[in-house]
């Protein structure tokens, strides 16, 4: 499927070498105010070739709103934005054609639909995340006007892991987190995360790691019991991103290890309201938002491709066969990863507050 959400609905589209990658925005209300200038500044944060730790592919991501938008203002009807593909290589790529990357979707997507873009991985790769950011940008306006904010950072690469955290959205947290090249949280932890990226790229290899997310003013009641779980559906979405493996929430797969004494939160009265002592449900109880911040947490495999020698197999010849994939890479898809992260809990919250009846059709 290339749509998702239920009344905020993204449908993102293109492939990695083709001309263009894009989005098409439906169901989102009419008169919000929006410019090309808001949607750039977020597809800024996952453009490539902005540090040594990403890839060296240039591209400036420059971002053409061709529908939806009128004198500054949404009109209601779809928002349809377009990314130019500028700077494609790829002739990378041709020694592939019949020799599957370990690691990468080639044999399965090839298996599926049979006639497949070869080229950059087509579809399945991660260029394809441009439209999921783009689309967040009008999400997160959105969201802004109810007071709603999703912050996503990098907590691991590799076995370096910040131990940083917050509870609160503190004034200038998001600067923090763009100031250096891997959005750590700490400036020692993201030292030692761009020196092992550095080392693993210099070894031919590549790193994973952990994205976490933040979500601050989500309103409780939101999800529903039983198949339409609030966790149901961000896990869904940020688990459609290239490369992630894993998702928890709260406390997560900690908890097996916790006492009930240990994992419940106890209820206390704060300013008037009922709230939990602790957060290790992560913000959802039942499947829906307790009105506690929402943490979760998604697990980011190594970059597929990588220069070191690894086997395969040739389907023209029936034999078998080694590859070392040379070109643009990412030695490691946490950095450019944490704004989709952001992206698509943006666009399940915009979703799922249109659904209950938060965000009205028309503001």
């Amino acid at each position: 499927m290339n749509t998702f959400g239920t009344l905020f609905r993204v449908t993102t589209w293109g492939e990695s070498h083709g001309p263009a990658v894009g989005c098409v925005v439906d169901g989102c209300p009419s008169n919000m105010g929006i410019s090309v200038e808001e949607v750039q500044r977020e597809l800024d944060k996952r453009r490539p070739g902005q540090s040594d730790v990403t890839t060296q592919r240039r591209e400036d991501d420059a971002v053409e709103i061709l529908s939806g938008v009128f004198e500054g203002k949404t009109t209601g009807s779809p928002i349809s934005m377009l990314v130019r593909n500028r700077d494609a290589d790829s002739s990378k790529y041709r020694e592939f054609i019949n020799k599957p990357r370990p690691g990468h979707a080639d044999l399965a997507w090839r298996m599926k639909f049979g006639h497949v873009d070869w080229r950059g991985g087509g579809r399945a790769s991660a260029r394809e995340t441009v439209g999921r950011v783009a689309a967040a940008a009008v999400a997160k306006k959105l969201l802004s006007r109810f007071d709603v904010q999703a912050i996503a950072y990098a907590r691991q690469i590799g076995d370096i892991r910040s131990e940083e955290t917050f509870d609160t959205p503190v004034k200038g947290l998001t600067d923090l987190i763009d100031s250096n090249s891997v959005k750590a949280l700490d400036a020692e932890a993201a030292h030692g995360m761009e020196a092992a990226i550095k080392e693993a790229a210099r070894q031919g290899d590549s790193l994973g790691g952990i994205v976490e997310c933040m979500v601050f003013g989500a309103p409780a009641g939101l999800g529903e019991p039983v198949f339409g779980k609030m966790s149901s559906e961000l896990a869904a979405a940020v688990m459609s991103i290239p490369a992630a493996k894993g998702v928890e929430f709260g406390a997560g797969f900690q908890a097996a290890s916790m006492t009930g004494s240990q994992d419940n939160d106890e209820y206390v009265f704060e300013g008037g309201k009922v709230r939990t002592r602790t957060n290790n449900a992560g913000g959802i109880q039942g499947g829906i938002t307790n009105g506690m911040p929402i943490v979760l947490r998604v697990a980011f495999k190594p970059t597929a491709s990588i220069r070191k020698r690894q086997r395969t197999v040739d389907l023209k010849t029936g034999k078998p066969a080694y590859i070392a994939i040379e070109g643009r890479h990412d030695p490691c898809v946490v950095p450019r990863a944490v704004p989709v992260v952001e992206a698509m809990v943006s666009l399940v919250l915009a979703d799922q507050m249109m659904v209950s009846g938060i965000i009205p059709r028309r503001l």
